[in-house]
C-alpha cells in the first residue's frame, strides 16, 4: 500500500515516468501488492511464500481482480510492421537532378504491382541497381497506365497457357505476365525476334543501361528502329564508348537521339560522353527513364497522369 500511494503522490513526475517505462517495475508493483492483500487476510504459511508465479491469476484469467498493468491497459503496439521509411526519406536519398521524376513516379504507385495488378511489398531503395525483371515489371505497368485510354498502345500480358519464352522464366515466376507480354509484343528480344541464343531471361541480374533503352525506346518511337553504327552514334552522342554497346542497343540508342530532349538518356543519366554500356541502373535512374513515354512532339508524363486523375477527380 505505501508504495502505490507514493506513486500516487508523484503522478505527472519524472519518476511516474520511468516506472511507466519499465515493465519489470510494474509487474514488480503489482506482486508486491497481491502479496500485501494476501497477507493482510490471513497469515501464510513457509509453502505459501513460496508460491510460484505461474500460481497468480493473471488479466484474462477468470480469478483475476486487477489491478491491470499500465502497460498492458495502455499497449498500443501495432500488430504489423510498419516501414521505417516514409516517401520524404526515400526522396531525400534520390540524387537531386532525378528526385522531381522519382516523385511523380512514386505518386503514381507503380513500383509496387506486381504482374496481377495487386500491390506487392516491395521496398524502393533509389540508389540500389534494379533486376532485368523488375525493370521489365514497371516498363510493363507504366506503358499500360499512361496509355489506360488507348487500347492500341496497351501490352497484353502473358497467357499462362503459353509457352515461356524463357526457360527461367516460368510461368510461376512473379513477373512472368509482364516478361512474357514484351516478349511476344517483340519488345525484349528473344527467339521469337530471331535471337535464337536468347534462351534465358536472367531475371536476377542487374539491369544495365543498353538494355534499359533497348527495351523502352520502341516503347517511345512505336516504330522500327534504324540502322545505326558506332560512327553513327559517337556522331550523334559523342560517345567515346560507342564501339563498347551491344549492336542491336545500338540501334536503340541512335533512336533515342531523335527524341530530342525528351530522350531517356539525358533524362535519366544526364550529359555525358561516355555510355558505360554494361553499367548498372539504379532504381531511381529507372523511375526516371519511365516517367514519360512519346515521341518529340507527342508523349505523355507521369505529371501529365498526375493532372488527367486530378481533373477526374474533381468533375
Amino acid at each position: 500500500m505505501v508504495s502505490l500511494v507514493l506513486v500516487a503522490s508523484c503522478a505527472g513526475s519524472p519518476l511516474q515516468q520511468s516506472l511507466e517505462a519499465d515493465p519489470q517495475l510494474q509487474d514488480r508493483l503489482v506482486s508486491d501488492d497481491a502479496e500485501a492483500e494476501a497477507e493482510s487476510e490471513s497469515a501464510p504459511s513457509d509453502g505459501d511464500n513460496d508460491q510460484d508465479v505461474a500460481d497468480i491469476p493473471q488479466p484474462g484469467d477468470a480469478d483475476f481482480i486487477g489491478p491491470v498493468p499500465y502497460a498492458q491497459a495502455n499497449d498500443t503496439t501495432p500488430t504489423t510492421p510498419v516501414r521505417s521509411r516514409n516517401g520524404n526519406t526515400l526522396l531525400r536519398d534520390v540524387p537531386e537532378d532525378l528526385r522531381p521524376y522519382v516523385q511523380d513516379w512514386m505518386a503514381l504507385g507503380l513500383a509496387g504491382e506486381n504482374s496481377n495488378g495487386a500491390i506487392a511489398d516491395l521496398a524502393f531503395q533509389p540508389n540500389q541497381p534494379i533486376t532485368r525483371a523488375e525493370y521489365a515489371q514497371w516498363l510493363f505497368a507504366a506503358n499500360n497506365r499512361f496509355y489506360a485510354d488507348q487500347p492500341a498502345k496497351r501490352i497484353r500480358p502473358g497467357a499462362s497457357s503459353s509457352t515461356p519464352a524463357f526457360q527461367d522464366v516460368p510461368t510461376s515466376h512473379p513477373q512472368y505476365r509482364a516478361i512474357q507480354g514484351l516478349t511476344e509484343a517483340g519488345i525484349i528480344p528473344s527467339a521469337l525476334t530471331g535471337n535464337a541464343t536468347a534462351v534465358n531471361f536472367r531475371p536476377d541480374d542487374s539491369l544495365t543501361r543498353e538494355t534499359l533503352v533497348l527495351w523502352k525506346v520502341p516503347l517511345d518511337t512505336r516504330s522500327p528502329l534504324p540502322a545505326a553504327t558506332p560512327d553513327a552514334v559517337q556522331t550523334t552522342w559523342g560517345f567515346q564508348d560507342a564501339e563498347e554497346i551491344e549492336p542491336l542497343a545500338l540501334r536503340a540508342v541512335l533512336a533515342d537521339r531523335q527524341t530530342g530532349d525528351f530522350a531517356n538518356i539525358l533524362r535519366t543519366f544526364g550529359f555525358t560522353t561516355l555510355f558505360q554500356p554494361q553499367k548498372a541502373v539504379t532504381q531511381a535512374e529507372a523511375a526516371a527513364a519511365l516517367w514519360r513515354f512519346g515521341s518529340q512532339t507527342e508523349g505523355v508524363s507521369a505529371r501529365d497522369l498526375q493532372q488527367r486523375d486530378q481533373e477526374q477527380a474533381a468533375e
